[in-house]
């Protein structure tokens, strides 16, 4: 009405913002997080074959290659200080190129100490590119900043967030793109030589924390395979979810090279890095590959890789890791041996090992116990599962926190030491038939399936796919809890350790609540996450 007013409250000018401030927080938001275009990135490919094999890695594996035609050498790695001296050794063995793909990189000990190693290689005139997931990169920026300003090495972050802290609010901006994220893990030298497995680069995976140690499993691997290794981190490398660092991370004074450098050489130097600086020291691995003695099974091996477009939910179905693992290994005979840390089977892949079951086909799941789990949720999606599981005659193991210290019996093979004292499981491997054994960075979960890139070897080897069997016939009772379905149908789980071994009707070691909070996840419609 004409000359009518309202009465104006100090409050509506900020209701008249909180209307408003949601378009412009979002739009606040997804400028803060919009990527770099990527014109103008520079190309750069792996050490061509022959200038690969003219490397002192390539000329001492020339021989061994060439009596084994088409065929790759292959060693297991499954000693936590192990692992880590094998990936510190290559890199001083090489001579012209490190090509190193990870999901997690920690600023620890042992990121550290890698990373100095990747930097001591640069100055010797190796070329370095460090291809890193961004979301385990935290904590980073700086050294990744200033290695990345060297000469001779480059940086790359996978599905990188532009706003670096809170990463998390890089979510809110772009879920469909920040959810999916690189879990390859593998580290290449001279295109000879490369580890691949399920360690991320950080103190739990290799045993240098007195909290968790992530039991775990790489193989180093030489031939026609490592050669594949290195074609499949070009993809990567030149893949559109993949952004230099410099784009993306601010920049640092030059003299935080040397200040990297310096801080690595004294951390080798310090007490908390002692067993490591003497793993290195007593470590033969790489001298023995080099002096033609290191014992390697050789043996048909495949490597299988998800299409780095999957980063984008852009990758077709051919192009996927599981179909082409389901392509190559055809329909199990007598038996499948799985591990698997992060086993949520969804109802499609309870009733695929069902069949198998059904069929013959016997079928052993070894994953963490709830109080050996490091992802809670990830075990309320497994829980879910397990009744029908076990209706199905699967057999279920589920590894406990703790292993004695006595059950640790030296000189058994690697496969058959799946568990260590104050261990996770964190290894990644099945064996099909007792015939074929695949090692990688794969989780039986949706995530991996469907969000996640992974990577992995299929290795055509009975002796070593007879390891992991044996394991299940032997370590994998004693270190973990089996478990069964009771007369009433509720279960139990049942230590293979104790005289009489002990039977829980409940999780062992876990308290009401953490039950409570478990049960509740389970019924959220997470499982797509997981």
């Amino acid at each position: 009405m004409a000359g009518s007013y309202r009465k104006v409250s100090r409050l509506d000018p900020l209701r008249a913002l909180s209307r408003r401030a949601p378009p412009l927080l979002a739009a606040l938001l997804l400028g803060a997080c919009s990527l770099p275009p990527l014109a103008g990135r520079s190309e750069s490919s792996a050490l061509d074959l022959p200038a690969a094999q003219d490397t002192r890695l390539g000329r001492a594996l020339a021989p061994a290659v060439a009596a084994h035609p088409g065929l790759s050498g292959i060693h297991l790695l499954q000693h936590p200080h192990d692992a880590f001296a094998a990936r510190a050794l290559l890199a001083r063995a090489a001579e012209r190129t490190l090509d190193v793909q990870y999901y997690i990189w920690r600023g620890d000990t042992t990121g550290t100490l890698l990373l100095g190693e990747l930097l001591a290689a640069a100055e010797r005139g190796v070329r370095v590119r460090l291809l890193l997931d961004d979301v385990g990169t935290s904590g980073l920026d700086t050294q990744l900043a200033a290695l990345d300003a060297h000469p001779r090495i480059e940086v790359r972050l996978f599905n990188p967030f532009t706003l670096r802290r809170p990463k998390a609010l890089g979510y809110l901006a772009d879920l469909r793109r920040a959810n999916r994220r690189m879990h390859n893990k593998s580290f290449t030298a001279d295109n000879q030589a490369s580890i691949v497995g399920g360690r991320n680069v950080g103190d739990e995976y290799f045993g240098a924390t007195a909290g968790v140690l992530f039991a775990d499993l790489d193989v180093l691997a030489v031939g026609p395979v490592a050669h594949d290794v290195s074609a499949d981190f070009d993809r990567y490398w030149a893949s559109a979810s993949t952004y230099p660092a410099q784009a993306i991370l601010p920049a640092v004074a030059p003299a935080t090279m040397a200040e990297l450098a310096q801080q690595a050489g004294a951390l080798l130097a310090s007490p908390g890095a002692h067993e490591y600086a003497q793993s290195i020291r007593r470590s033969a691995y790489i001298d023995q590959l080099l002096r033609r003695e290191l014992p390697l099974h050789w043996a048909h091996v495949r490597m299988l890789s998800d299409d780095p477009a999957k980063g984008l939910g852009q990758a077709q179905r051919d192009d996927l890791l599981l179909p082409q693992l389901e392509a190559a290994l055809g329909q199990p005979g007598r038996g499948v041996d799985l591990v698997s840390p992060y086993f949520v089977p969804t109802a499609a892949g309870a009733a695929a090992l069902a069949r198998l079951q059904r069929a013959g086909v016997r079928v052993r799941v070894l994953t963490n116990a709830f109080e050996a789990t490091d992802v809670p949720a990830v075990h309320a999606g497994y829980a879910r599962y397990r009744r029908p599981l076990l209706q199905s005659g699967v057999t279920l193991y589920e590894m406990r926190r703790l292993v004695p210290e006595q059950e640790q019996q030296p000189g058994r093979p690697a496969l058959q030491r799946l568990g260590s004292s104050g261990s996770s499981l964190h290894a990644k491997t099945f064996a099909v038939d007792g015939e074929r054994l695949f090692v990688g960075s794969l989780n039986f979960d949706p995530r991996s399936a469907r969000l996640n890139t992974e990577l992995g070897f299929l290795i055509d080897s009975p002796a070593l796919a007879r390891q992991l069997t044996q394991a299940f016939d032997t370590a994998v009772p004693a270190q973990s809890y089996q478990v069964a379905l009771s007369e009433d149908g509720s279960l139990q789980w049942r230590s293979g350790v104790g005289e009489p071994p002990p039977v829980y009707g409940s999780e062992p070691h876990t308290t009401w609540w953490s039950r409570a909070v478990v049960r509740v996840l389970m019924w959220l419609p997470i499982e797509w996450l997981l």
